[in-house]
């Protein structure tokens, strides 16, 4: 197929640490998901563009247990891979046992419980190889601390290890060697790094071997991908990537990225929409190193050999709560309380238990969120309090985790009613904004979150079509580059409900740009 256009990041918003497999003509792709529920979200596509999630691979608490987990906690970079007829599955609980496997036949019906791997580290993979043999890679320290990569034999169906786990590698000089992948290709075994930190020195870089045991040789041209040189306006931060043969013979890469919110002007390199999964083609060169991209570089615009026709990207969400389940594309925070959310198809309603547990807590509060996909976005709720509670609160929020979130709610003081914009910042929590309103027995109110590179417009309605605006909140308070400790996520536009019920009948997020 000849060269198309299409633009990154193929999957927006928080969607970081990529791992793609195909199968046949259908491609599917797995992220980290922190301390986030369900776990592990999957996406399939057919032409490695327009990308639908299907679902999640941890779906019960047996298979990924989250309470009280910190922010940024919990599952951690995950690998794909099919054969013989099953997916298998492998990522790091760092919050519970560690590194573990589950496999599944059909994705989107579900998947095994765990079976856990005896190998230390981070960043677990698998490599099938084609002698029947199966290695599980991971990030490990050695005797002195010193960070390496590891390798053992395993049984994927029962976690049993059947070799020691031996030392294969210490990166190329990198910091931070991480998110390991080992791959058989033309006879040859092929170890890709993530090195550099998670942040603007991150890269990608190569080794190859004739055992997969090493020892290993370097990529003449390493890094193989990495920005750290050439931080190009629109993207930063490139890592932590995954490759594959497509249907048609060529080769791909997906990666972590990020696009910051200032200018080209602000010497401050701000996100706060995650680390999201890029797309890049791969050749070979006459050596048999890979080349990625423009000579490692990549860009929102790009081109290649896609594997079929592609259409239109839609980042928009709305729930009508016209089915049962909730759509994949939720998340809530550590492993919830199911009986906090009750969603009736004979009513096209939800109704949102809240509890005494609030969003500036490690704990699991009443909360349903979407990650926010763009810079420019307009959510909207659609609310009715069904008690009167003193001090409940009630609302919308831009939630980056507990200490980080905006947000805009209805609540009763002394019996007045009120609509309020709050921020936590660090350890500070405040009301920055409030208006009384009058709302009767049964009435319902409007919420809305504006969002663009430089502030969250928080607004409010009677009526659905006539909005007053309440305040805005910086969208710096909400970048990772702004939190007090190493955080890996982004930020989600959510409904919460603290101290009492509320009912909605409409959420949804329009993404602008």
């Amino acid at each position: 197929m000849d060269n198309q256009h299409y633009k990154n990041p193929i999957i927006s918003g928080y969607n970081p640490d990529p791992s793609i497999c195909r199968v046949g003509e259908d491609y599917y792709i797995v992220n980290s998901s922190f301390e986030y529920f369900p776990g592990v979200p999957i996406y399939h596509s057919k032409n490695l563009v327009n990308w639908k999630m299907i679902g999640h691979c941890l779906t019960t608490e047996n298979q990924l247990s989250l309470k009280k987990c910190r922010p940024s906690g919990g599952i951690y970079a995950p690998t794909l891979r099919w054969h013989n007829g099953t997916f298998f599955m492998t990522t790091t609980n760092v919050s519970g046992e560690g590194n573990f496997i589950v496999y599944s036949k059909e994705p989107e019906k579900g998947w095994s419980d765990p079976v856990w791997i005896d190998q230390e580290g981070i960043d677990p993979s698998i490599l099938f190889d084609d002698d029947g043999k199966v290695y599980f890679t991971s990030t490990g320290l050695d005797k002195t601390g010193k960070a390496c990569i590891l390798t053992s034999e395993i049984n994927p169906f029962t976690g049993e290890k059947l070799t020691e786990s031996r030392i294969i590698s210490y990166g190329c000089g990198g910091r931070y060697p991480e998110g390991p992948h080992l791959y058989k290709i033309k006879g040859k075994y092929y170890l890709m790094l993530a090195e550099g930190g998670t942040e603007y020195g991150h890269m990608e870089t190569m080794q190859r071997s004739d055992n997969p045991y090493g020892p290993y040789e370097p990529c003449p041209h390493n890094p193989i991908l990495s920005h750290k040189e050439d931080m190009r306006e629109r993207i930063y931060c490139t890592g932590h990537a995954d490759i594959m043969e497509d249907a048609n013979g060529n080769w791909w890469l997906v990666c972590l990225a990020i696009r910051p919110c200032g200018g080209k002007d602000n010497r401050v390199l701000l996100h706060n929409l995650g680390r999201e999964t890029y797309l890049a083609p791969v050749v070979w060169d006459d050596e048999g190193w890979p080349v990625v991209g423009e000579n490692g570089l990549i860009d929102i615009d790009m081109e290649g050999p896609l594997p079929a026709e592609t259409y239109p990207v839609n980042r928009d969400f709305a729930d009508d709560f016209s089915e049962e389940v909730f759509p994949a594309q939720y998340n809530f925070l550590r492993n919830p309380v199911t009986d906090n959310y009750r969603r009736s198809i004979k009513t096209n309603t939800m109704v949102l238990r809240g509890s005494d547990i609030t969003i500036n807590e490690q704990d699991t509060p009443t909360w349903a969120g979407i990650r926010q996909k763009g810079f420019d976005t307009v959510s909207t709720v659609h609310l009715r309090p069904m008690e009167t509670v003193q001090g409940m609160r009630l609302g919308l929020t831009a939630y980056y985790n507990k200490d980080y979130h905006y947000e805009i709610y209805l609540t009763k003081e002394l019996d007045i009613w009120k609509i309020c914009l709050a921020k936590h910042i660090h350890d500070i929590f405040v009301v920055t904004a409030q208006t009384e309103i009058d709302l009767q027995q049964g009435d319902s109110i409007w919420l809305r979150i504006v969002t663009d590179k430089e502030y969250y417009t928080f607004m409010y309605s009677k009526d659905g079509e006539n909005y007053e605006k309440l305040g805005t909140g910086l969208t710096v308070g909400l970048c990772t580059e702004s939190t007090r400790t190493m955080t890996f996520t982004g930020t989600y536009l959510a409904l919460f409900a603290e101290r009492a019920d509320m009912e909605v009948d409409k959420f949804e997020v329009k993404v602008l740009d």
